[in-house]
């Protein structure tokens, strides 16, 4: 057991966090002038295809380019960490993980950055092996030459979360000793907690007795977002389960959106994708309590801004 501090990933992050906006800011991407670092705003790209026949390759690829480039978040010689949400055996047409497609496209870009290495962790519900497969990943692996990791326990080391609740716990270590983390979660209803977006991902990036968790849910999910600190959350609402999450139930609990949300705002990204179900980002408990703890905002008018469509 020891004392979390700060990983070369983080202190990366830190300093991207002062540059990559105002290099987008320079580039004119943004209706906006460079500014100084005490000045900088988080951004948010909503992108959206105009037909369900339109390439998900494509609008992950602008979606990034909106943002100023994979190359404003991903650097050459690079381990990164995706963590997806592939925690069901479930098929891609349940929406009940991450879209392979968008999750092929995001390592795609990241190699073509010159990331050393591209891993795909999760911690799984089902059986590892049997959800890579159903899910594509296992496939996406293949095609990629991206390492998909076996979440075996003795990968799981106990940190000090420092939460308001929870204190010390297991977790995934690729995660924490990436140098960039892209977390990739499905949009999708959830029992319990509303919906599952960015910060519940990160129920998947930890061992321990985790059902444990969903009692008193919104501030463990908190105390895991303040903990994890992704470089960048894309959201994949490609398809959302509007009903019966988090595993589904049926086809007709899916909604197709073509819509991809990019931010290094993980409040924003939740809260920008609380609206694609009807729900306001101030209703969802955990969204409302990580903008209270200082995490982020869904207050979009303080973001950097834009909308893109395919």
């Amino acid at each position: 057991m020891f004392d979390h501090r700060m990983t070369r990933r983080e202190s990366l992050h830190t300093l991207l966090k002062l540059t990559g906006t105002a290099a987008v800011a320079a580039a004119g991407l943004w209706p906006s002038t460079a500014r100084s670092a005490s000045q900088q705003r988080h951004f948010i790209v909503e992108a959206v295809a105009k037909s369900e026949k339109a390439s998900v390759s494509i609008l992950t690829r602008k979606t990034f380019e909106a943002a100023g480039g994979i190359g404003q978040f991903v650097s050459k010689g690079d381990v990164v960490v995706i963590k997806p949400n592939i925690s069901w055996a479930r098929p891609l047409k349940m929406a009940a993980t991450t879209n392979p497609e968008v999750l092929q496209a995001v390592i795609e870009l990241c190699q073509e950055a010159g990331a050393k290495k591209v891993r795909i962790a999760d911690n799984t519900i089902d059986n590892a092996e049997f959800c890579f497969s159903v899910s594509g990943a296992a496939d996406v692996a293949k095609r990629t030459g991206a390492e998909l990791i076996n979440p075996d326990s003795s990968l799981m080391r106990e940190m000090k979360l420092q939460g308001d609740r929870l204190d010390v716990w297991p977790v995934y270590l690729p995660i924490v000793e990436a140098d960039k983390v892209i977390n990739l979660p499905v949009a999708k209803d959830h029992i319990l907690s509303s919906l599952t977006l960015g910060m519940k991902n990160w129920f998947g990036a930890i061992g321990g007795r985790r059902g444990s968790l969903h009692r008193e849910i919104h501030p463990n999910i908190v105390d895991l977002a303040q903990f994890f600190k992704p470089t960048i959350t894309l959201i994949d609402a490609t398809r959302i389960m509007t009903r019966n999450g988090p595993s589904g139930g049926s086809i007709s609990d899916v909604v197709t959106k073509n819509t991809l949300i990019l931010s290094d705002d993980p409040v924003a990204a939740d809260g920008k994708a609380a609206l694609l179900f009807g729900k306001e980002p101030q209703n969802i408990g955990y969204i409302k309590l990580a903008r209270k703890r200082g995490l982020g905002t869904y207050d979009f008018s303080k973001l950097l801004q834009k909308k893109v469509r395919v």
